[in-house]
C-alpha cells in the first residue's frame, strides 16, 4: 500500500488556496527587514531585437528615406536606417514576406505575403503598425509594383491577371487586366504566372508585363489593349528598364540575357551569356543556369551597369553563389559566401527616368547582408556596422551584464578594435536614414555569446543598441591537427570539439573563465600588452568517482579511494604529448579530449589564457561534461563539476586544491542510502547506447558506471519531467555546423541544474523501492550550481569567513570553508584549505541559483579583486595589491543568538528559500511551480530593491520578492517552443532579460515599468521629414516636341467613375490597428511634441481633404438640382395654370 504523505496534501492545498509563500518565522525574525519593492515595480514588454533576420525572403529600400526593410519566411519585417536605428515588427499570420515596396519619402511601406495578403505599415511611428490590409480570395499574389509618387499598386497574380489597389483607401479599383486579353492571339496556351510589372520610365501610360513562360506585353492602359508582344523560348525571371524607357533587358531560366528594342518585335536585339562557353562555329552557347534576377542602371558620364544574380555554367561544381557586376566591356563576378536571396541598386535619384547613376549594390544573402561599393575599383564592402555577425557560429551559450564598471567597455573596445579586417570601402555605410532615440539610460551592459567553434563575443548593449567589441578564439589553445592515435579520444564532441558550454565572468577583475564541450576549462587575464607564452600551463583532473570493493578483478585497473587525498587525484604536468605514466593500466586511461599545443602561442591585447584544466579519460571512460562553473577573484579560485564530483582550481598557485565526489561533500551527514558499486568484469568502449532503466540489461550491464552516461548527453533525458524513463542515451556529443541549433538542446549548455531521470516525486521522503535504486541516485546527483562569497560557514559562527557554497541537482546546498593565506607573497606559496562543514539547507528540484543579503536586505556581491594589469613585471607592488572585499555589514550583537546577520537566497527549478543565518533556519519559503519547473533563475539588483527572476518551462516569467519571496508579477509571456530559448535566456540587475528567439538573433526584454514607461522616448525614429528631390529637367526641346516623361491621371483611369467597383468577392479589406488613433498613442515624451504636432497637421490635412470633397459633392448636387429645375421650367413654359 502507497505511504501517505499528509506534508504533501497540506503542501498542495497551500498552493493552490493562496499564491503567497509559506513562512517559518523564529522568535524574533519576523519584520526584520522592509521590503521596498512592489508588483507596480514591474511590467513585461518586449524593448529591442537584434541580429540578422532569419530566413530572409525579400528587401526594399526607400532611396530617399534612406531605409532598408527585410522580409522573412516567418513574416518578421525588420527595418534598417542608421546604425543604432532598427525596427522589429511581426505579421500576425506568419506567412513569408514575398515582396516589399516602400511608398518613398511617404513613411509607408507595402507588405505582400505568401497567404495572398497585402498589408500597408505606418512607418511614421517608432512602432511601426498595420494601417490596412487586403486579403485576395480567388487568386494567389506573385509580383507588385507601385511606381514612384502613385498611389495606385499594380497586383500580378498567378492566374496571369493583374488587379489594381489604392493605397490610400486599400480599395480595389474595377480596372482589371486580363491575362487572355492581354496575349490574345499570340499564344495557345496560358502565359502563367506573372513575374514582372513596372510602367515605362518615359511614359506612365504604358506598362510591360513578363510572364513566365517567356512572353512579355507592353499593355497602353488608356487603350485598354496590348501595343506589342515580345517572345521568348526561355523561361523569364525578371525584367529591368533602360531609363530612357526604349529599351528593356530580360533574365531566362537558360543563363541568358535578351534585350529588347520597345517597337522592335519579333527577336531581342542582343543576346548576352554572362558565363556560358562561347562554341567557335557560331552555335548558342551551353546552357547555364536560371539568371533570377537583373538590373540595368545607366550613368551620365560611362557605360550602363548589368548587375545579376546566377546564371552560373552548370560545370563551376562546388563554385559559391556569384553576383555579377557587368560594366562596358569589363564583367566582374563577386563571389558571396552563401546564397543570394535578393540584391538591390542604390541609385543616387528615385526617379526612374534620369540617369540612374548606382553607388552601391545592397546583397541579402541568406546568412548575411553585404554592400558593394560600385564607384570604387575592385569593388569592395563596405563595412558592416549593424550587428548581424551573431551567428557566425552558433551560439551555445550566453551571459547578461547590466551596470557594469564605467571602464570596461572602452577597454574592450580599444583591443577589440585591433582585431577589424582592413580592405574596406572608405564611403560611409549608404543606409543612414532615421534618428537615434532621446533615451536617457546611460549604465553600461554587455552581452557574452559562446559559440560552437570556441569563440567567445563580447557585445556593448548599452541604450539598446548592439555593437560587437571583442572577440576571443579559445580553440588557439589546443592543436587542431589531431593524429589518427588521438581520434578516439574526440569521441565526446565529433564536430564541435571547441563548443563553449559554460562561461564565468567577473567585471570586476576582468577575469573569464570558459568551459568546453570536451570538458576543459580555460582560465583568461586581461592584458593591454602582447605577450608570447612559451608553454601553455596546464592541469590535467581526473574525476571518477566509484566506491568498489578493494580487490578488483583488473588486476592492474586504477582504484580510486572514496576519499582521495587532494595531491594524489591530479595531476600537474606540462602539455602531454603521450598518456601520463603516473597510470599503470594500458588503456589509454589519461588520453586528455584535446591536446593543448606545444608551440610557444602569441598572445594579442586582450585575453590571454592563464590556465587549462583538462579532464581526461580514467580507465576507458570519457570525462563527464561540465555542468557547473564559478570563478572568484579575491580567493583566486575556479570551480567546476560534473556527475562525479567537483574540482577546486588555484589559478594562482596553477594547483588542484580539492578534487572530491559529490557522496563525499557530504560525508557522515548523507541523506541518501547509497550501495558500494561491484566491480567491473569488462572494460568496454565509450561509445553505443546504454539504457540505464532498461529491464532486460544484463547485471553486468546494470554494474557498469552510470556515471559515465549520466552528464554525457543529459539534453536527451533533460528535457525534462520524467523524460529520462527509458530514454536512449548516447555518449556522443555533437552541435549542429548549420545553424538548425533547435536539436541542441541543452546538450551544449547543460543547464544549471540537470534534473533526475526519474521525476516520479520530488518529496524528500522517496520511496527506496528496487525501482528507483540507490546505486541510480547516487549516479544521478550532479553539481548544478556554486556560489562564493564571505559567509557564516557554520552553524553559529560569529565571523565571516571564505565559503563556496554547492548545489546538486538533488536539491541539497552544501558548503566548504575555505582558508586562504595572507595576500601577497604567501598566497604565491602556501596551500588554500577548504573543509566541508555540511548541508546548509534542502529544496526540491535541482538547485538552479545562489545569492546572499546583508542584514538590510540589500544584496551582498562576492568579494572580488580590482583589475591590474598581469604583464607588468617591473613594478612588483602593482601585483600584490590588497584584495577589494565589498563590506559585509554585521550587526554589533553577533554573538547574540537572535540577531541574524545574513541570509541566504536559495532556488531551485521548483521552489526558493531564504535561510537566515548564521542560525540556519528556514525563515521564508515559496513553492514557485508544481506541474512546470524553472529554466533559469537568477537573483537581480532592481532600482528599488532585491528579487528573484524566474523563467519557467511553461512560458511564465515571475519575480518574488526577497527575504519575503513575495510574487511580484507572473505573466504568461512565451511558451517553450525550442531549446535554444531554455539554453540562452538570461536575466540581469535593473530589469533587463534576453534570449535567443532565434538562431540568428537576440530578443531583449525588460521586466521594469520603469523602463517599459520610457522606452518610447529609447527607441529610434525612421521616418525624418526629407524634401523629395527635384524631378529631372525635360528641357527646351523635349518640352517642344513632347520628347519628355508624359505622365497619366491614373485617378481618372483607375477611379471608380471610370472603371466601375471591382468584384466584392476578389478580395476581403481589413483595417488595421496602426490609424491615427496608433500614432497618437505612440508620440509621447520628449520627440512627442513634434510628432503631435506633425499629427495635428495630418488630422488637419485630412479634415481640409474631406471638406474639400464635400464641396465637390455639393456643389455636383447644386448643379444636378439647377439642371433638373432647368429642365422643369422648359418642360413647363408654355403649360397654362389649369394643365398643372
Amino acid at each position: 500500500m502507497k505511504k501517505f504523505n499528509i506534508r504533501k496534501v497540506l503542501d498542495g492545498l497551500k498552493e493552490v488556496s493562496s499564491s503567497t509563500p509559506s513562512v517559518q518565522v523564529g522568535p524574533q525574525e519576523n519584520h526584520l527587514i522592509q521590503e521596498t519593492i512592489q508588483s507596480d515595480h514591474f511590467q513585461l514588454c518586449k524593448t529591442v531585437r537584434h541580429g540578422f533576420p532569419y530566413q530572409p525572403s525579400s528587401m526594399a529600400f526607400d532611396p530617399v528615406q534612406k531605409i532598408l526593410a527585410i522580409g522573412t519566411q516567418s513574416g518578421a519585417l525588420r527595418l534598417f536606417g542608421r546604425p543604432g536605428v532598427e525596427c522589429y515588427c511581426q505579421h500576425e499570420s506568419g506567412a513569408a514576406v514575398i515582396q516589399l515596396q516602400f511608398l518613398v519619402n511617404e513613411g509607408a511601406l507595402v507588405s505582400a505575403l505568401a497567404d495572398d495578403s497585402v498589408h500597408l505599415w505606418n512607418l511614421r511611428q517608432k512602432r511601426p503598425a498595420i494601417l490596412h490590409s487586403l486579403k485576395f480570395n480567388r487568386e494567389r499574389i506573385t509580383f507588385c509594383h507601385l511606381p514612384f509618387q502613385s498611389k495606385w499598386l499594380y497586383i500580378g497574380t498567378e492566374r496571369g491577371n493583374i488587379h489594381i489597389v489604392n493605397v490610400e483607401s486599400f480599395t480595389l479599383s474595377g480596372y482589371v487586366i486580363m491575362w487572355n486579353k492581354a496575349i490574345e492571339l499570340s499564344s495557345k496556351a496560358h502565359p502563367g504566372p506573372v513575374v514582372h510589372i513596372s510602367d515605362n520610365p518615359m511614359d506612365e501610360g504604358k506598362l510591360i508585363i513578363g510572364f513566365e513562360s517567356g512572353i512579355v506585353v507592353l499593355w497602353d492602359l488608356k487603350s485598354k489593349k496590348a501595343d506589342y508582344r515580345y517572345t521568348y523560348d526561355e523561361a523569364i525571371h525578371s525584367v529591368a528598364w533602360h531609363h530612357e524607357g526604349k529599351q528593356f533587358i530580360c533574365s531566362h531560366s537558360d543563363g541568358t540575357l535578351t534585350i529588347w528594342n520597345v517597337r522592335g518585335q519579333g527577336k531581342p536585339i542582343q543576346t548576352i551569356t554572362p558565363h556560358g562557353k562561347q562554341p567557335k562555329d557560331g552555335k548558342k552557347p551551353e546552357p547555364c543556369k536560371p539568371i533570377l534576377k537583373v538590373e540595368y542602371k545607366t550613368t551620365r558620364n560611362g557605360e550602363p551597369f548589368i548587375i545579376l544574380s546566377g546564371g552560373l555554367s552548370y560545370d563551376t561544381v562546388g563554385r559559391r553563389p556569384c553576383l555579377t557586376v557587368m560594366h562596358g566591356k569589363s564583367t566582374a563576378v563577386l563571389e558571396m559566401d552563401y546564397p543570394i536571396v535578393d540584391f538591390l541598386t542604390l541609385c543616387e535619384t528615385p526617379y526612374p527616368n534620369d540617369f540612374q547613376e548606382p553607388y552601391a549594390v545592397v546583397v541579402l544573402l541568406e546568412k548575411d547582408l553585404v554592400v558593394i561599393d560600385l564607384a570604387q575599383n575592385g569593388y569592395p564592402i563596405f563595412e558592416n556596422p549593424y550587428p548581424l555577425t551573431i551567428h557566425e557560429s552558433p551560439v551555445t551559450c550566453c551571459e547578461y551584464f547590466a551596470d557594469c564598471p564605467a571602464d570596461l567597455i572602452p577597454a574592450l573596445y580599444s583591443v577589440g578594435s585591433r582585431q577589424k579586417r582592413q580592405g574596406y570601402s572608405k564611403k560611409e555605410w549608404p543606409i543612414s536614414g532615421g534618428n537615434w532615440g532621446q533615451g536617457t539610460q546611460s549604465y553600461p551592459e554587455i552581452i557574452i555569446t559562446g559559440h560552437a567553434d570556441g569563440t567567445v563575443k563580447f557585445w556593448d548593449a548599452s541604450a539598446i543598441m548592439l555593437q560587437v567589441l571583442y572577440k576571443l578564439k579559445t580553440a588557439k589553445v589546443f592543436d587542431r591537427n589531431r593524429s589518427k592515435e588521438d581520434k578516439g579520444s574526440t569521441e565526446v564532441s565529433d564536430e564541435d570539439p571547441f563548443a563553449i558550454q559554460i562561461m564565468a565572468w567577473c567585471p570586476e577583475s576582468r577575469m573569464l573563465c570558459v568551459a568546453g564541450v570536451s570538458a576543459n576549462v580555460i582560465i583568461y587575464r586581461f592584458s593591454k600588452l602582447e605577450v608570447t607564452t612559451e608553454v601553455v600551463q596546464l592541469l590535467e583532473v581526473r574525476m571518477q568517482y566509484e566506491l568498489n570493493d578493494i580487490d578488483t578483478p583488473d588486476g592492474g585497473g586504477e582504484q580510486t579511494s572514496a576519499l582521495p587525498t587532494p595531491g594524489a587525484s591530479p595531476q600537474t604536468s606540462g602539455p602531454p604529448s603521450h598518456p601520463s605514466t603516473s597510470s599503470n593500466n594500458s588503456d589509454g586511461s589519461n588520453i586528455p579530449c584535446l591536446k593543448v599545443r606545444s608551440t610557444p602561442l602569441k598572445q594579442s591585447p586582450g585575453y590571454q589564457v592563464d590556465l587549462v584544466v583538462q579532464l581526461v579519460w580514467v580507465s576507458g571512460e570519457p570525462p563527464q561534461q561540465i555542468t557547473s562553473l564559478a570563478l572568484n577573484s579575491s580567493y583566486g579560485l575556479v570551480v567546476f563539476g560534473n556527475s562525479n564530483g567537483l574540482a577546486v582550481v588555484d589559478y594562482i598557485q596553477k594547483t588542484v586544491v580539492l578534487n572530491l565526489g559529490t557522496v563525499e561533500l557530504y560525508g557522515s551527514n548523507d541523506p541518501y542510502q547509497r550501495q558500494p558499486r561491484s566491480p567491473r568484469k569488462t572494460r568496454q568502449p565509450s561509445g553505443g547506447l546504454c539504457d540505464i532503466n532498461e529491464g532486460s540489461a544484463t547485471s553486468e550491464d546494470r554494474c557498469k558506471s552510470p556515471t559515465s552516461v549520466l552528464m554525457s548527453n543529459s539534453n536527451l533525458q533533460q528535457f525534462y519531467n520524467g523524460g529520462g524513463r527509458g530514454a536512449k542515451m548516447s555518449r556522443k556529443l555533437s552541435l549542429p555546423t548549420e545553424l538548425k541549433p533547435d536539436l541542441v538542446l541543452l546538450s551544449v549548455c547543460p543547464p544549471r541544474g540537470a534534473n533526475p531521470l526519474d521525476h516520479r516525486d520530488n518529496s524528500f521522503s522517496r520511496s527506496r523501492s528496487s525501482s528507483v535504486t540507490s546505486i541510480d541516485k547516487e549516479a544521478r546527483e550532479a553539481i548544478s550550481s556554486f556560489h562564493f562569497c564571505d559567509a557564516f560557514a557554520r552553524k553559529g559562527d560569529s565571523t565571516l569567513t571564505p565559503c563556496l557554497y554547492v548545489g546538486t541537482t538533488l536539491g541539497t546546498v552544501l558548503a566548504l570553508a575555505l582558508t586562504l593565506p595572507p595576500a601577497g607573497e604567501q598566497r604565491q606559496l602556501q596551500p588554500v584549505l577548504i573543509s566541508p562543514t555540511g548541508m546548509l539547507v534542502r529544496l526540491k528540484g535541482s538547485i538552479m541559483r545562489m545569492a546572499f543579503l546583508d542584514s538590510t536586505g540589500s544584496l551582498q556581491p562576492p568579494p572580488y579583486e580590482p583589475w591590474y594589469e598581469p604583464n607588468v613585471t617591473a613594478d612588483g607592488e602593482e601585483r600584490e595589491k590588497v584584495r577589494k572585499r565589498r563590506p559585509v555589514s554585521v550587526s554589533p550583537s553577533t554573538s547574540q543568538d537572535l540577531s541574524e546577520s545574513q541570509y541566504a537566497v536559495v532556488c531551485s527549478e521548483k521552489q526558493a528559500k531564504v535561510v537566515s543565518l548564521p542560525s540556519q533556519t528556514c525563515i521564508h519559503k515559496h513553492s514557485i511551480t508544481e506541474a512546470s519547473f524553472i529554466l533559469r533563475a537568477d537573483v537581480v539588483q532592481m532600482s528599488q530593491g532585491v528579487c528573484v527572476a524566474c523563467f519557467c518551462a511553461n512560458g511564465h516569467i515571475m519575480t518574488l520578492s526577497v527575504p519575503g519571496l513575495r510574487p511580484l508579477m507572473d505573466v504568461n509571456y512565451l511558451p517553450l517552443t525550442d531549446m535554444r530559448i531554455a539554453r540562452t535566456f538570461c536575466f540581469t540587475n535593473l530589469g533587463q532579460a534576453m534570449y535567443l528567439c532565434s538562431p540568428t538573433e537576440i530578443q531583449r526584454i525588460t521586466y521594469s515599468q520603469d523602463i517599459c514607461e520610457n522606452l518610447q522616448e529609447m527607441l529610434g525614429e525612421l521616418f525624418t521629414p526629407v524634401e523629395t528631390p527635384e524631378a529631372p529637367n525635360r528641357g527646351f526641346f523635349k518640352g517642344l516636341f513632347g520628347g519628355g516623361a508624359q505622365s497619366l491621371d491614373r485617378e481618372e483611369l483607375f477611379g471608380e467613375i471610370a472603371s466601375g467597383k471591382a468584384n466584392r468577392s476578389l478580395a476581403q479589406h481589413i483595417p488595421g490597428p496602426g490609424g491615427l488613433e496608433g500614432m497618437k498613442g505612440a508620440a509621447s515624451g520628449v520627440v512627442g511634441d513634434l510628432a503631435r504636432a506633425r499629427i495635428a497637421l495630418d488630422e488637419r490635412g485630412q479634415k481640409l481633404g474631406e471638406l474639400d470633397e464635400r464641396t465637390a459633392a455639393m456643389m455636383a448636387s447644386a448643379d444636378v438640382f439647377s439642371k433638373h429645375a432647368h429642365e422643369m421650367m422648359l418642360k413647363c413654359k408654355d403649360k397654362k395654370w389649369y394643365q398643372f
